[in-house]
């Protein structure tokens, strides 16, 4: 089965950098597609999207946000084909990656956790209980190579590393799962690429110029990896060219 044109397609997150140019890369390709965004703001439009827009206010890192986002898709007339999870972070004001052991801190970690996995975990519970064995749903979670464990040559980053693994993890079980409830199902994770967003700011310095992409470019390239999948990509973490990372 082939995931390409979308009728319906879910962005959470939908507020961050790169989530925004995702919806304008779908609307770009698609004006009519209904979008759906799950974020902690408010509703933004979209330029010269004519399809239906519905927006739910909710952070996906609360467990509260399980039944409101049940009960937000549970209302729509059809479910999502694609699901998009964008939720991530790598920095605050006040806390960063970290360079050595002496460095961390347990609030952070549990914040990154918080952050980068259960936002992901709890949209899948509310998807869960509305899934139907007739309609396979592509799910999609932005991670990083950075989580990769068999990637890591470099160490540091102990509470993204830790997290993105752990985010892999979800994917790799929901994959699993989804995969038996659902036949034709495909849950993905995918590394976008160093993008200009607030999140990649403090660390582009040493970027060379062509390894840093807009939010346009790496949403341009992701969208084309998520159109050329199919059943059987499940379960893999993939580079933003579509090439498949370990895990």
């Amino acid at each position: 089965m082939s995931f390409a044109n979308p009728e319906s397609v879910l962005v959470a997150g939908a507020s961050g950098g790169l989530a925004r140019a995702l919806g304008a890369e779908l609307v770009r390709r698609n004006p009519q597609v209904q979008l759906l965004t799950v974020s902690r703001g408010a509703k933004e439009g979209f330029v010269g999207h004519s399809g239906s827009h519905e927006h739910l206010t909710t952070a996906l890192d609360e467990t509260a946000s399980v039944d409101a986002a049940r009960e937000f898709i549970a209302a729509q007339e059809r479910l999502p084909d694609w699901v998009i999870n964008c939720c991530g972070l790598l920095h605050t004001d006040t806390h960063g990656p970290e360079k050595s052991l002496e460095q961390c801190d347990d609030d952070w970690l549990l914040q990154s956790m918080q952050i980068n996995v259960l936002t992901h975990l709890h949209l899948a519970r509310a998807l869960s209980p509305l899934l139907q064995r007739r309609s396979p749903m592509l799910w999609v979670s932005l991670s990083a190579k950075v989580g990769s464990i068999e990637d890591n040559r470099l160490g540091g980053w102990y509470s993204y590393r830790m997290s993105k693994a752990a985010l892999n993890m979800l994917v790799k079980n929901l994959s699993i799962e989804w995969g038996r409830r659902v036949p034709g199902s495909c849950v993905v994770a995918i590394h976008p690429g160093t993008t200009d967003t607030e999140l990649s700011k403090p660390f582009q310095a040493n970027i060379p110029a062509d390894k840093l992409y807009t939010p346009a470019q790496s949403a341009g390239r992701i969208v084309d990896v998520l159109e050329k999948l199919d059943a059987e990509d499940s379960g893999q973490l993939l580079f933003w060219d579509g090439s498949v990372l370990p895990w």
